[in-house]
């Protein structure tokens, strides 16, 4: 098969969270360990850092990633979901997997993958790790894809465990207080290994402490903590908090590796450069000033709104789509009302009719009209807008995805 083919066959197969919601859930992980002895676990071939988190956690990745080579080591990077092209997910050095390994791995493990009912996350985890030992990485940097407990990604023991924070998300999965998704964020907390969690509330807070200690895992809060400040080339504001938790994971691992301060100023300054990361307030163009962001969910869009509103602009025009599952009375009440909204769809099974999107924002007093596409909804903001205008385009990480 080809690449595409390859890229097809796999998002053909079993329930894909991404495009088909709750039905792609797992209850376990006996599927993930049944592929991990079938690649002879390639999860103890490298040394790693394990990142979960409602918000944050790719940013945190991404950074952490950009100060490891920035000290000359060869790091590996799993995150997800992917923006423009599924290789996004695992890169070594900012670098992404060849489409030959991607194929030569899906070709010769494809009869193990139907025998035995692997869904899409499962086969991509099972392919990055075999991949970054494989090619010897000094320490990977793997990010959950949802959740931790029961998250594909949670057969290793990393050297530190980071949870970035908790909030609503995933809530049919997860579960609908935020003691029940942070004790299935603390599921990656191993034995005696340390853990770092970026921001906590009094509800779970507790949680962390309990599972810590249960484990004999050694516990920082990051927004506790005092540190030096660093410039990013990741301007959102959102980014001083996740700062905070790579500076404290850092700390974690400097009996393991030798980073100077020098390699966290230029890690920080060269986060784009060194991963290739994409979509966190970034800006697209000026005059009139464009700017993206893959915020989804109250807590990030919160944040996303303030940053907005702090910009200086005759007319705000906002490009706008979410998923089907999306908890719209969470995110309603925080969207500008002084804006012009362009309504549209995501383009995959799981996308909000943009008509449906409309009407709910219509409760709010906001006000826009409907678009047949993402593309439709961007070219024709674009149109509308004078020079000292602001776009925003956001709502869905599969919106921004549309448009880069």
């Amino acid at each position: 098969m080809t690449y595409q083919q390859t890229i097809e066959w796999m998002f053909k197969q079993l329930p894909m969270y991404q495009t088909q919601g709750a039905s792609a859930f797992k209850k376990d992980l006996t599927n993930t360990l049944l592929l991990a002895k079938h690649l002879n676990n390639p999860e103890n071939g490298f040394k790693s850092i394990h990142v979960a988190g409602t918000n944050g956690k790719g940013s945190v990745s991404n950074m952490l990633a950009s100060i490891l080579q920035e000290t000359g080591y060869k790091v590996g990077l799993y995150t997800s979901p992917h923006l423009k092209d599924f290789r996004e997910r695992i890169k070594i050095n900012g670098k992404d997997i060849s489409e030959e390994f991607v194929c030569s791995f899906m070709e010769k493990n494809k009869p193990f993958f139907e025998e035995n009912h692997l869904s899409f996350f499962e086969m991509t985890v099972g392919l990055a790790f075999d991949y970054f030992t494989k090619e010897k990485v000094d320490v990977a940097v793997i990010e959950t894809g949802m959740g931790g407990r029961l998250d594909s990604t949670n057969i290793i023991t990393p050297l530190v465990s980071v949870i970035t924070n908790i909030g609503f998300d995933h809530m049919q999965f997860l579960g609908d207080t935020l003691e029940k998704i942070a004790y299935e964020k603390a599921g990656i907390i191993k034995n005696n290994i340390p853990v770092v969690v970026g921001e906590y509330m009094s509800e779970t807070k507790v949680v962390f402490e309990t599972k810590a200690k249960e484990m004999n895992a050694s516990i920082t809060f990051a927004s506790d903590e005092e540190f030096t400040e660093y410039e990013s080339d990741l301007t959102g504001d959102y980014q001083q908090k996740n700062k905070k938790t790579v500076l404290a994971a850092l700390n974690v691992l400097n009996n393991q590796f030798t980073i100077s301060d020098a390699n966290i100023k230029a890690g920080f300054l060269n986060v784009v450069k060194n991963t290739g990361f994409m979509g966190r307030w970034q800006i697209l163009q000026h005059d009139p000033m464009v700017v993206c962001d893959t915020a989804h969910n109250a807590d990030g869009l919160k944040i996303v709104v303030n940053q907005i509103e702090k910009q200086k602009f005759d007319v705000l025009r906002i490009v706008f789509g979410v998923v089907n599952d999306k908890d719209l009375s969470e995110i309603l009440p925080l969207m500008p009302k002084n804006a012009i909204y362009y309504f549209c769809k995501p383009n995959l099974m799981r996308g909000l009719d943009a008509n449906i999107l409309q009407q709910e924002f219509a409760k709010f007093d906001l006000k826009g009209k409907v678009y047949a596409s993402v593309g439709d909804a961007y070219i024709n903001a674009l149109n509308d807008a004078g020079k000292n205008d602001f776009i925003y385009v956001g709502g869905s990480t599969f919106v921004v995805a549309e448009i880069l």
